[in-house]
Formats: C-alpha cells, sequence, structure tokens
C-alpha cells in the first residue's frame, strides 16, 4: 500500500445600507470604475450581475470557487472554511491573508460587509437564501452547482472575475492532460473503484464526483454501481465486495483509525486489487476538498504517479 504525499485558513445596519448604495448603479450598461476599466455584465444561475469594472476586493463563499480564483490569478480578501478552524486547503498555497467569513454551510453576511467587498461569489445549491443580502453589499454571482459539475464553477468565476478566456484555457489544459496520462497509464478497459471511508460507512464516488469525473476523464471506468443523486454509493462494511475495481484509490475522512477503514481492511483480503497489492491510499484534502482546476491537476499527478505503475 502506498501513501501519495500531501502537498502544497458585526457590521452594523448602517454599514450594510452604506455598502449597498454604493453597489448599486444604472439600469444601463455598466459605466466605467474610477480607473477607467469597462464595465461587464455576468449571466449566473440568479440572473444577471453587473459590475463597473474588474473587481478589486473578492470574497468567496465556497471551496471550488477559491480554487478558481487563486488558479486565474486572484486572491480574495476573504472565503469561508469547511469547518470552524479548519483554515484553506493547503495546496492552495499561503492564504494567511484570507479573512474568513464563516463556514462553507453558513456564511456570515456582517463578515462578508466588513471586508467592503467588490464582488462576492458563492453557489445557489447552497447560498441561494443569502442572495438578497448578499447582493445589497456587492454584486453578487452564484453558480448553479458546487463541486458536482465542477467545470461549471470554474466558468463562472472566470466571467465573475472577467477573466473566461483564461478559466476556457485551464479547463482545455485540463481536459488534455487527463487524456494525455489516461493514455500513459493504459486508462482504456481498467476498472477504477474510489473510496472514502466514513465514520459510520464508506462511499464509492462515481463518475459525476469530483475525484469521479477526474478519473473518468482520464479514461477509467468506475464500475456499474447503484449511483445516487450525487454519484455516490453509501455502503455498509458487509458490502466490501463492491470495492471491485481493477485499481483501488481510498482516502478517509478524518482519522482513518475512527472510520469503517479498519473494519472494511480485515474483510477485503480476499478482493483481487487487494491481493494483487492495487491499493493507494490518497490524501482526502485533495481528492475529496481540492475541488477546482489546481485540485485536479494534483490528482492527475498522483493518478500518473499511482496507475502508471500498474499499467
Amino acid at each position: 500500500m502506498t501513501l501519495v504525499p500531501r502537498r502544497l485558513r458585526a457590521a452594523s445596519a448602517v454599514t450594510v445600507l452604506a455598502l449597498a448604495l454604493a453597489a448599486c448603479g444604472s439600469d444601463d450598461e455598466p459605466a466605467a470604475d474610477a480607473s477607467g476599466a469597462a464595465g461587464y455584465t455576468v449571466e449566473h444561475a440568479m440572473g444577471t450581475t453587473e459590475l463597473p469594472g474588474e473587481p478589486e476586493r473578492v470574497v468567496v463563499l465556497d471551496s471550488p470557487h477559491l480554487d478558481a480564483a487563486v488558479a486565474l490569478g486572484v486572491t480574495p480578501v476573504g472565503a469561508t472554511e469547511a469547518e470552524a478552524g479548519a483554515g484553506y486547503p493547503d495546496y492552495l498555497g499561503d492564504l494567511d491573508g484570507v479573512e474568513t467569513v464563516g463556514l462553507t454551510v453558513e456564511p456570515s453576511v456582517e463578515a462578508v460587509a466588513q471586508l467592503e467587498p467588490d464582488l462576492i461569489i458563492g453557489a445557489r445549491v447552497r447560498h441561494e437564501e443569502l442572495y438578497a443580502d448578499l447582493s445589497q453589499i456587492a454584486p453578487t454571482v452564484f453558480s448553479a452547482d458546487s463541486g458536482t459539475n465542477w467545470k461549471e464553477q470554474v466558468e463562472i468565476v472566470g466571467a465573475a472575475l472577467n477573466r473566461q478566456d483564461d478559466a476556457a484555457a485551464l479547463l482545455d489544459e485540463f481536459a488534455q492532460r487527463a487524456a494525455a496520462i489516461g493514455d500513459s497509464v493504459g486508462a482504456a478497459g481498467r476498472t477504477v473503484s474510489m473510496v472514502r471511508f466514513l465514520p459510520e460507512n464508506f462511499r464509492l464516488y462515481g463518475p459525476e464526483t469530483f475525484s469521479g469525473s477526474i478519473l473518468t476523464e482520464a479514461g477509467f471506468d468506475l464500475g456499474d454501481h447503484a449511483w445516487n443523486e450525487y454519484s455516490m454509493a453509501e455502503l455498509s462494511p458487509e458490502e466490501f465486495e463492491q470495492i471491485d475495481g481493477d485499481l483501488v484509490i481510498h482516502t478517509s475522512y478524518g482519522d482513518p483509525q475512527t472510520t469503517t477503514r479498519p473494519s472494511v481492511e480485515r474483510l477485503w483480503t480476499g478482493l483481487p486489487a487487494i491481493a494483487a497489492g492495487d491499493v493507494h491510499e490518497v490524501e482526502d484534502d485533495t481528492w475529496m476538498l481540492g475541488i477546482g482546476v489546481l485540485g485536479a491537476g494534483l490528482i492527475l499527478d498522483e493518478l500518473e504517479a499511482i496507475a502508471g505503475t500498474e499499467a
């Protein structure tokens, strides 16, 4: 078993009102900002938003948007974190200057307002009920999804930052590299079980999940399972035989010893991939939480090393 190394954290009503007034613009085409930069319009999951010029103070409310912003050369002034005190994914580098504005599942509108942003980016699936309040603070752009259909989030962040061409180039580069790595490791015709061990059960990740979509784009087959609406299969340790891929890649949520991993490992020894040693542990922070084009690039790096040894 190999371990792939880990790589690469209340405004008053007066303040909110003042920011809202500053954010309001004309109903016509957006005017140029103070620097003379032309305004632009963004179509997104909640409608249409106008920006007077390229933003300088951006707040992002979800990890895919944080990844995309950093990939596009923009360090936000604020972002949410997955859990209190968790900070931001290590692979994104030094983000010590980025202020935390609450949890991804429950951003603080007041904390966002205090940062006086000129652009807020979130996800309808998570933050729809906050859209009206956030839009009173600054122009607000929402993707439809979060994690699922992760490329949509890259495209929306690119549009929000007026860097659509750069976002498209990043996605094109990813697609070309995924195909090349898939060819180099002989992905066609090979099956993979993408496993995440949790405290009460374990999951198999399907083709529409983040990590699953990368494996699929490289040419691997994730097998035939009863995928749920999130493209996952939620399984008990007794269903270990569904870990039936030619190659097994697994992560653990938190301390592996507090998950179902020990129970499954006692049972799965006779499975073909396990018996052949074609099983690899990878970092949860990247494969499950590193949602975005930068995280996808790291997964391709690790996939090439893992699958290349098995080709």
